[in-house]
């Protein structure tokens, strides 16, 4: 009896991309280096990768380099790829050279064109046909293909409604489509670029009927929509929403009459992340906070008054702190103007002024002392024009 073919879908590399001014391209390069050993480990026949295969169209080109060595490396252990673009990706870009690129084993389809034209690959109970469908902007999708419907549901339905038509002339074939969209029943994090059009950015899951499996991509978390229908998230987080998140791939079966199964594979963070809050002092000095030296932080300060060089106080017990914010415990909105008259007032006051509202403390000699030059080298730039 053959084997089941067997799929990893993945999505959401976003390579490129920074967390917090930090750069992640060390640690996309070692989940690169997982995938690629969970794909010798497990038998992988096929890897798809549902779109945002770069953060953005114009990528740096560490981030160039580093795709290309992944899809290297993916191929040099047997297996095929097939590949979508995303919302971040450039539609026309990631299309060049694709005829030449398929004679490779690597599958990238980034055109509308090619909506409904399929990727076979066999396996021992016959061929599969992996539809990608990348995504599609809804206007650019109207425009293209003539339809009387605005928005994603549209596009998506025209674009489903092909690959079926092709799937009809292929009987018993299995099948499998690669989309990016939000699909109705995901849940979002803050790291994903909305997409919604006239508030219509939701697909129903109900589009994609007909077909074996369904590789979604755009959304960070891994969810299942339906037992058919997946998003396996990002390989990292993008955002302190997604600090709850276990991030890593599907690993999927097909089996001779479709889908037999789907396993979720884990891959290593390169630091944990989480959003911590408390009184300065308590989170300096407590025990229980030892915990997150090692972790990325969001840090909510819950003082009454803003303390003194919050920031480098914290990064002496926690180095990893990328983001700070300001709660005073009981606080009330603070609803004094930011500022007063400033006809009769110098600028030494004013500046004082917004210091004590901004913080809720005067300013400290030194950055008295350090306004004071301020002022003073501006006043004599001013007299040097």
């Amino acid at each position: 009896m053959s084997s089941p073919m067997r799929l990893l879908h993945t999505s959401d590399w976003h390579l490129g991309r920074s967390f917090h001014r930090e750069n992640l391209i060390d640690a996309q390069s070692a989940f690169l280096d997982h995938l690629v050993g969970t794909i010798r480990e497990r038998g992988i026949d096929v890897v798809v990768v549902a779109g945002d295969l770069y953060d953005r169209a114009l990528p740096p080109v560490d981030a160039v380099r580093l795709f290309d060595r992944a899809l290297g490396r993916i191929r040099a252990t047997g297996a095929r790829a097939v590949l979508i673009s995303g919302n971040h990706d450039s539609l026309a870009r990631m299309s060049f050279a694709t005829g030449l690129i398929d004679a490779s084993g690597v599958h990238l389809r980034s055109s509308l064109d090619g909506v409904g034209t399929p990727v076979l690959i066999e396996d021992g109970h016959g061929p599969v046909a992996f539809y990608g469908i990348p995504y599609l902007e809804p206007e650019v999708a109207r425009h293209h293909w003539d339809l009387s419907e605005r928005g994603h549901a549209a596009a998506v339905g025209h674009a489903m409604d092909l690959v079926r038509a092709d799937l009809a002339e292929r009987p018993g074939t299995r099948s499998v489509v690669l989309s990016h969209a939000f699909v109705t029943g995901g849940e979002p994090s803050d790291s994903e670029r909305d997409i919604s059009v006239g508030g219509a950015s939701n697909v129903p899951a109900s589009v994609y009927s007909g077909v074996d499996y369904v590789a979604l991509g755009h959304l960070h978390g891994r969810q299942t929509i339906t037992p058919s229908v997946r998003y396996p998230g990002s390989p990292l987080a993008y955002s302190f929403s997604e600090e709850h998140h276990v991030k890593g791939y599907w690993v999927v079966d097909l089996d001779a009459d479709g889908l037999a199964g789907a396993e979720f594979a884990e891959a290593p963070v390169p630091r944990p992340l989480a959003r911590i809050r408390g009184r300065i002092e308590d989170l300096l000095t407590r025990p229980e906070w030892e915990g997150y030296t090692g972790h990325w932080l969001q840090v909510t300060l819950t003082d009454p008054r803003r303390p003194a060089h919050p920031m480098d106080r914290l990064r002496e017990r926690f180095p990893h702190t990328l983001v700070l914010e300001f709660a005073p415990e009981g606080g009330t909105p603070d609803t004094r103007p930011v500022a007063a008259s400033v006809a009769d007032r110098s600028e030494r006051e004013v500046v004082a002024d917004f210091v004590e509202w901004a913080r809720g403390t005067p300013a400290t000699p030194e950055e008295q002392a350090l306004v004071n030059t301020a002022v003073e080298q501006v006043r004599l730039q001013e007299g040097m024009r």
